[in-house]
């Protein structure tokens, strides 16, 4: 089969041109912008484009499907050659259905945890030596490409995002994979972009849960309000599985799962990866994972990358950089880091980079997200404002909304930077949260 793509547009799209290639199919590409780890991965694969922008010369006749990312527009001229050849044209999720349409999906949806809970499954699987389809949208440790596709498995995982699936595809992707096994671990606001009112964004986990197969199976949060709603409210049949945090403590720095096969230490920390490991647990029962399996296999996970994840420093301090952006991510991300190092000075950094994280209705949001630490940073960009033809923000503003009058507030990079070479990481604890990079800082010096 040959497939050409339409803006690899990050991981999750050269994840799934590698997983194609090594299937079999003849595949081509195209895209403005391919920054590592992709470039050289691509290269490796000899799927890399000679060079960078759009070139609809390279669409033909005998293209067999077309695949159209979230990062093109609607006017690329490639998808306008497609359109003129009448080429089959999928969006991503579109075409990851069409892959696994024979197999059974399972369908990990949610504003946060999502991913860590997919990792969470894959990496019990892998474990115990057990094959399966999967896409998911962060590096996992002891997997090369996080696609998997092949003819012959019988069960496809699938992280569900609901972000919508391209721009000639306005539905939210996890709309898309009509389910038989899914799980939601939580509704918060997000993507505000696109989902103008709080409704609108859970409206699409109701079409969610709709789209879920006659019969099938629905794992989902019972300690999430919103979840619950959204489950009561369903009439289209399915069996339905609540989970809750389990019982745990703390002891010597050592996160310990209390069960009734005794005390099992894990290697991640923080109540939401507690609660977001037993969404995993009763995932992998419906796949004929024994609990003892489980348990077996979830000690040795370190997290899904920049979750939580621990970065090495020459000095040997402690610091964890984390994902987390939107607001609830952010208050359990804080909140897990708070508890686990309870006596140790905290320090806590946040980046706002987004464009709904930089505005100024869904700042309300943020209230005391920050709270917990012992000391609290928010950094922004003036510049990154500009670009995004933003209004100023004031710091002011930033600590009435994250109701927090101590916050440290910094709106260049420089001084960011200054402020963080007068601290000694040698000492005390560090978490830095950012989709971005703090203006070009270095975590590891």
């Amino acid at each position: 089969m040959k497939t050409h793509f339409i803006a690899i547009g990050g991981s999750a799209m050269h994840n799934l041109a590698i997983a194609l290639k090594d299937k079999g199919y003849q595949v081509t590409g195209s895209d403005d912008a391919i920054f590592e780890p992709s470039k050289s991965r691509l290269e490796r694969k000899g799927i890399l484009p000679a060079e960078l922008g759009w070139f609809p010369e390279k669409l033909t006749s005998d293209i067999d499907a077309v695949i159209l990312g979230m990062h093109a527009h609607a006017d690329n001229p490639e998808l306008a050659r497609a359109k003129e050849l009448g080429l089959k044209i999928y969006s991503y999720p579109e075409f990851l259905y069409e892959q696994s349409k024979e197999k059974t999906r399972v369908v990990i949806g949610g504003s946060h945890g999502k991913t860590t809970i997919t990792s969470m499954i894959l990496h019990v699987l892998n474990f115990h030596q057990k094959d399966i389809d999967y896409m998911v949208g962060a590096q996992l440790e002891g997997f090369d490409c996080m696609v998997k596709i092949t003819n012959d498995n019988d069960f496809m995982i699938l992280e569900g995002d609901e972000y919508l699936s391209s721009p000639i595809d306005l539905r939210s992707k996890f709309l898309l994979y009509q389910p038989n096994i899914a799980l939601i671990s939580g509704i918060a606001w997000d993507h505000i972009n696109v989902f103008k009112t709080f409704d609108d964004y859970v409206e699409q986990f109701r079409k969610f849960v709709a789209s879920i197969t006659p019969g099938g199976v629905l794992v989902y949060n019972e300690e999430d309000a919103e979840v619950v709603k959204v489950v009561e409210s369903a009439e289209n049949y399915f069996r339905k599985i609540p989970y809750h945090t389990p019982d745990y403590e703390i002891v010597n720095g050592i996160v310990n799962l209390k069960t009734d096969m005794g005390d099992i230490p894990l290697s991640v920390f923080g109540k939401h990866n507690l609660l977001n490991m037993e969404g995993a647990r009763f995932i992998c029962s419906q796949l004929g994972i024994m609990e003892e399996e489980f348990y077996e296999a979830i000690m040795s996970f370190k997290g899904a990358s920049k979750r939580l994840e621990k970065v090495e420093r020459k000095d040997g301090g402690l610091l964890y950089k984390d994902f987390a952006h939107a607001p609830s991510k952010v208050k359990a991300t804080v909140s897990a880091f708070a508890e686990q190092f309870s006596k140790t000075e905290t320090f806590g950094f946040l980046e706002l980079h987004t464009y709904s994280s930089l505005n100024p209705v869904f700042l309300e949001q943020y209230d005391h997200a920050m709270d917990g630490l012992d000391n609290a940073v928010v950094f922004y960009s003036e510049d990154a404002l500009k670009i995004k033809r933003m209004e100023p923000i004031s710091p002011e503003l930033i600590k009435e909304k994250f109701k927090n009058q101590n916050l440290r507030v910094f709106t260049n990079a420089e001084d960011l930077h200054k402020y963080w070479e007068t601290l000694d990481k040698s000492k005390g604890a560090f978490l830095m949260m950012s989709s971005g990079n703090f203006g070009g800082l270095d975590l590891t010096k």
